[in-house]
C-alpha cells in the first residue's frame, strides 16, 4: 500500500515578493504556530518553500531554550495538529532536544536549542525563500 500524505490547505498568495502574513498561511501551520506560542517557544519563523523546494511547502522554525521546553514543544505541537487530523510522517531528534524535526510532508516543524539554530542557520540556507517571523 504506498503511503499518501496530505497537502496543505491553499494559502492565499504572498502580499508581496518575499513577504506574507500569518493570515495568509494554511490552518495547519497557524496552528502549530498558536501551540509554540502557548509554549513560549521564541524566533518564531515561517519559511514559504513551496518555489523553492519540491519536498515540503513550508519550514516551521522556532527555538527552545531548554532541551525540557524542546520536548514540550514538539508534543503541544504534535497534540494540537492531531487535533485537527494532521499527524506526523516521520520524528527525529527528541531524545536529545537539540533539533527536533517533526514531519508532515508539506510542513516540516524545526524545534532548535539555541546553539543548534545558530549552527545549522536554516533561514540563511534558505535565505531566498519567502518568511514571516511571528
Amino acid at each position: 500500500m504506498k503511503k499518501t500524505t496530505k497537502s496543505a490547505p491553499k494559502a492565499a498568495p504572498a502580499a508581496k515578493p518575499g513577504t506574507f502574513t500569518k493570515r495568509q498561511l494554511p490552518p495547519g501551520v497557524r496552528t502549530a504556530i498558536q501551540a509554540a506560542q502557548e509554549k513560549k517557544a521564541e524566533n518564531i519563523v515561517v519559511l514559504d518553500l513551496r518555489s523553492a523546494a519540491s519536498f515540503t511547502e513550508y519550514f516551521l522554525l522556532l527555538t527552545g531554550m531548554n532541551s525540557r521546553q524542546t520536548a514540550a514543544l514538539a508534543e503541544a505541537i504534535e497534540r494540537d495538529l492531531k487535533a485537527v487530523s494532521l499527524r506526523p510522517i516521520g520524528k527525529e531528534g527528541a531524545v536529545r532536544g537539540e533539533w527536533i524535526l517533526m514531519d508532515y510532508g508539506w510542513l516540516i516543524v524545526h524545534i532548535f536549542s539555541p546553539a543548534a539554530r545558530d549552527y545549522y542557520a536554516l533561514e540563511k540556507l534558505w535565505g531566498d525563500a519567502p518568511s514571516l517571523s511571528v
